[in-house]
């Protein structure tokens, strides 16, 4: 069984499932969740999350789907340690491993068109946008330290088989930017969905889902209003939370 250790937390997932945090790192956030309930997977998909950090988005597929197998691809050795440690106290070893590893490298560590299903919640700032934050952990996840957005769409052109689908979660103010880069690469957007704090309120996030080769059809979703009024979810996401 996992030992809590000094500077960590063990936090309940609501779903079975627990996962280890750093008190002073980077904490998953609401967009995970929605990720994960973004996401559709088939039986016996290959499957992999870029930049995996502490193993969240692995931990919430795993417990919505009975028989997804997971790997991760993390670069910072800290969090891929955590990761591990989270997937050993829920027993899921045999469902989701992580790797340490650069993004930028994940082709020649895999193969191309290894995978049916990538996965990321990349940082959303390019580095000029704001001050990095001292804790490199959190500084990774934010901003683009080490990979940039351009980087992962060229890697997830790589590692996808033909027609295999990338979903992502980002900011809607690099939308245009975000969209002119998937298609560069032959991942065609093919849904989207804005997601708004409350009605009437601008989009702070939004979920994608891209084809390798895809036609060029989108279907823009109705947008997700996460609550009805402060600190009270809205119907939709409470279910999302208790999926």
């Amino acid at each position: 069984m996992t030992v809590l250790q000094q500077g960590e937390t063990l936090d309940d997932l609501q779903n079975g499932l627990y996962i280890l945090q750093s008190e002073t790192g980077f904490h998953f956030g609401m967009d995970a969740v929605l990720l994960a309930d973004y996401v559709k997977i088939r039986p016996a998909e290959r499957i992999l999350d870029l930049g995996c950090g502490n193993g969240i988005l692995p931990l919430l597929l795993t417990a919505r789907h009975a028989d997804a197998r997971i790997t991760g691809l993390e670069i910072q050795k800290e969090s891929v340690e955590l990761a591990r440690r989270s997937i050993a106290y829920n027993h899921l070893e045999d469902r989701i491993s992580v790797i340490e590893g650069d993004i930028r490298e994940a082709v020649s560590r895999f193969g191309a068109a290894s995978f049916d299903v990538l996965i990321s919640n990349p940082p959303y700032m390019i580095a000029s946008h704001g001050k990095l934050n001292p804790n490199r952990q959190v500084a990774m996840a934010r901003h683009e330290v080490s990979c940039t957005f351009g980087d992962l769409a060229h890697t997830a052109a790589g590692l996808l088989r033909d027609h295999g689908r990338l979903y992502l979660v980002h900011r809607p103010f690099r939308l245009a930017e975000i969209l002119d880069t998937l298609r560069s690469y032959k991942l065609e957007p093919k849904r989207m969905r804005l997601v708004h704090p409350f009605i009437g309120k601008e989009a702070n996030l939004v979920l994608i889902e891209a084809v390798h080769g895809g036609n060029a059809r989108m279907t823009v979703e109705p947008p997700l209003v996460v609550y009805e009024e402060p600190g009270v979810y809205t119907e939709e996401v409470r279910s999302i939370y208790h999926a």
